[in-house]
């Protein structure tokens, strides 16, 4: 063997001997060694980049949809922080009451479904599948905690429920649809797993819908309707025929439904309007921070 290549052979045996030590050091220490040695540039740093930049981007969510299904590792970082940081920008109000009762701070933590389904919930409209009505992106929206308390029951009156506006369609081939529209709605609960609501649903052995998914976070879901825990004071909030009003809540709490809206004339529509508009505790969302609190808590993306 050469002098050469037994002086290469005497390097390599003393760089691993040195790895090892440092390698021990740390281990001795507590610290993550696969973090340390191959994790230069992952975690936080590059989390802060991508948080920059959709920043800069006003949180686009197509831009974001596109990134998360670029690789595995940016799922992650997106199902994990960029997701939430859409949430909180678009909805401040809303995420920090939703989120006030955990064990995290507010607006950071987990949430229940995972901020995907969360985001999901604010920017689309399922539409209604018994009328033949598809989901849509949904670029104005506003919640209510007091439209929330019309579909609680007063044995669940002591749940906090964000619900939206009705989002209104024409239903397609439908009899009677000159004289009606369909609207569909979504909400979410703070703290499902500890709420009256769902304790009166399993106490009351109400059945999972077999056939029925939630169009957010895709879990099973009860039948609020047919558990006999819709208020009728749900309808009148809606503008809905009593009866023609159904509304799901998936196990992960949140809502989703549908009713049909008698239209209403001139004066009713002004009156219905001015219910609407005397609200105190809507949460909008949309583009642009600075406008959350004109145009009634509405946002345009």
């Amino acid at each position: 063997m050469s002098e050469g290549t037994l002086e290469m052979k005497r390097l390599r045996v003393g760089s691993g001997c040195s790895i090892g030590a440092v390698a021990d050091d740390w281990n001795g220490r507590g610290r993550c060694i696969g973090a340390r040695i191959r994790g230069v540039n992952v975690g936080i740093l590059d989390e802060q980049v991508l948080v920059l930049v959709f920043r800069a981007l006003n949180w686009d969510p197509q831009a974001l949809c596109a990134v998360a299904r670029v690789s595995r590792r940016l799922r992650a970082v997106a199902e994990r922080v960029l997701w939430r940081e859409l949430c909180v920008s678009r909805a401040p109000r809303m995420v920090f009451a939703l989120t006030a009762g955990s064990s995290s701070a507010p607006g950071s933590g987990r949430f229940g479904g995972g901020w995907p389904a969360l985001a999901k919930l604010l920017l689309f409209c399922c539409g209604a599948a018994s009328a033949a009505v598809p989901g849509h992106f949904a670029p104005v929206s506003r919640f209510s905690k007091t439209s929330g308390r019309s579909f609680l029951s007063r044995r669940c009156g002591g749940d906090l429920l964000y619900v939206s506006d009705p989002c209104e369609h024409a239903a397609p081939g439908a009899v009677g649809a000159g004289d009606e529209d369909v609207g569909a709605y979504r909400g979410v609960f703070r703290g499902f797993m500890r709420s009256r609501t769902r304790a009166c649903l399993v106490g009351g052995r109400a059945p999972l819908e077999p056939r029925v998914r939630c169009p957010y976070c895709g879990a099973r879901v009860w039948s609020v309707t047919a558990a006999g825990l819709a208020p009728r004071s749900a309808c009148r909030r809606l503008g809905a025929h009593e009866g023609r009003l159904e509304y799901f809540v998936c196990v992960s709490g949140h809502l989703h439904g549908s009713c049909w809206l008698a239209r209403l004339s001139d004066s009713d529509g002004e009156g219905e309007r001015d219910g609407f508009g005397s609200l105190s505790d809507d949460d909008g969302f949309g583009a642009v921070a600075a406008s959350e609190d004109e145009d009634d808590g509405r946002m345009a993306l």
